[in-house]
């Protein structure tokens, strides 16, 4: 497997018990997927929480921790392995990281210290940004690293290019591996919520320029503090990504990076949905834009999303089956297009907490999981491979020549009668398909000969709901 290239307390009484995450996560050799050090495939699935929401708030200071715990057990419960998380989140001025720049308050300090433990305990590992970019530029005057509040910098636009700012981002991430970067509770770091050249006056070569120096600097401070690094990545708004496609080089190709991460927000069909099945269409879509940006052995997943004109805009919660429904057929677009697992929710809803069918659909995302070799599976787009017969609706898969995933979603018109579809270009051999049902976890495996022309075809039992397919060449 290849890592990332070139402390549990007492008031916790169950910590004497074996680490779930104490193998940290690499990269899989020759896939673009995850997998433990000891050999273990490992699928990211999750969402985004923050310091100040209702599931962790009670943290803070341990007001209420037990609050937290009980939370985190669910997590597991539900089959969450990861949460995104911003070592900071400054909607509100007294949840700063730092206090003053170069000065780690705290409360901040003991609050990640009881993240870290929860995070061991219960399996759940992290995907750590180091600011909240959305917030900090709101409210940049307040920020310890203004100089109107004593900092480096003097406006948000300059964070790439001045120097003491670029020390001071490199000592908070080097702060926080020293304290906490020893645990395999951390996934990986995004090392810039949202990349865009407006950090660095406009110019994309200093944008570069950042990533390289800030990456290089982190695991530098890793293989000297832990002997290993972590995995890195650098998210990016799709909509930005769409406008300045020359931060293409840098999400997608990047040398210094482990992983791809993109975040699906789109205007009308994510941001704003009116129906369910074009969130799902979209995510497919720009999956597979995605995709041919992404070298063939990086993983790329989605690690944003959500409706975020209509929460933060309109200031609409959807309802809870609608955005339940919504949130399940956008997970498993991005899990056949060729994401790594089902993408990462933005909650925006009122308050910010997942409904409980969307944990119920992650559980179920991870009941499939096992019925694909990840490790092996060097996923590209189904495209002209794959054919459906008499059906409406979302059809996207991916694969390689023994496996394939595959899912269709139906419109409003479809009817119930069986569909047949068709996978060219595998390998000659006897397969195990197996027809997953995304609403309830029902499932019916079969086994299927391939044709003389190297063809499988597969009768679905019914196109009148979700099914997604894994499709596997027996030994």
């Amino acid at each position: 497997m290849r890592f990332g290239t070139a402390a549990g307390h007492a008031h916790m009484k169950s910590l004497a018990v074996p680490s779930p995450v104490q193998d940290w996560i690499g990269c899989a050799e020759g896939a673009p997927y995850f997998e433990t050090e000891g050999g273990r495939s490992w699928t990211p699935v999750g969402y985004n929480e923050a310091i100040t929401w209702p599931n962790l708030a009670m943290l803070y200071r341990r007001r209420d921790p037990a609050v937290v715990e009980r939370h985190f057990a669910r997590l597991r419960d539900s089959g969450v392995t990861c949460l995104r998380l911003m070592l900071d989140y400054n909607q509100v001025r007294h949840r700063h990281f730092e206090s003053r720049c170069g000065q780690f308050a705290p409360a901040m300090v003991q609050l990640w210290d009881d993240l870290i433990a929860l995070g061991e305990l219960y399996g759940i590992r992290y995907l750590l940004t180091p600011f909240d970019t959305f917030f900090m530029a709101r409210r940049w005057r307040t920020h310890p690293y203004s100089r109107s509040n004593g900092g480096p910098c003097s406006t948000i636009g300059q964070m790439f290019t001045c120097p003491d700012t670029r020390m001071a981002i490199k000592n908070r991430l080097a702060f926080a591996t020293r304290r906490w970067g020893h645990s395999g509770a951390i996934f990986g770091w995004d090392l810039w919520n949202e990349i865009d050249i407006n950090y660095a006056g406009g110019d994309i070569a200093s944008c570069h320029a950042f990533i390289s120096d800030i990456s290089a600097a982190l695991r530098a401070e890793e293989l000297a503090a832990h002997g290993r690094s972590h995995l890195q990545t650098v998210s990016v708004f799709g909509p930005a990504l769409k406008a300045r496609p020359e931060l293409a080089d840098i999400v997608f190709r990047h040398p210094s990076l482990d992983f791809a991460s993109i975040h699906l927000y789109e205007k009308g069909t994510i941001d704003n949905p009116r129906n369910t099945l074009a969130p799902a269409r979209a995510t497919a879509r720009l999956m597979a834009g995605a995709l041919r940006h992404c070298p063939a052995e990086r993983p790329l997943l989605d690690t944003e999303h959500g409706p975020i004109h209509a929460f933060k805009d309109r200031h609409i919660t959807l309802p809870d089956a609608f955005d339940t429904e919504f949130f399940r057929r956008m997970q498993w677009a991005h899990l056949a297009s060729g994401g790594v697992g089902g993408g990462m929710r933005w909650p925006n809803r009122h308050p910010h907490v997942l409904t409980q069918g969307m944990y119920d659909a992650q559980k179920l995302l991870g009941d499939f999981l096992p019925l694909i070799d990840w490790s092996r599976f060097r996923r590209m787009p189904l495209d002209a491979r794959l054919t459906v017969h008499d059906f409406k609706g979302l059809v996207t898969g991916c694969g390689d020549d023994r496996q394939a995933v595959i899912c269709l979603m139906p419109d409003q018109r479809a009817s119930s009668a069986a569909v047949t579809l068709e996978i060219a270009g595998l390998d000659p051999g006897v397969y195990c398909v197996t027809q997953f049902n995304p609403l309830t976890g029902a499932c019916e495996a079969g086994q299927l000969q391939t044709t003389q022309n190297s063809d499988l075809e597969v009768l679905v039992s019914s196109g009148a709901q979700d099914m997604a397919l894994a499709v596997a060449r027996l030994p």
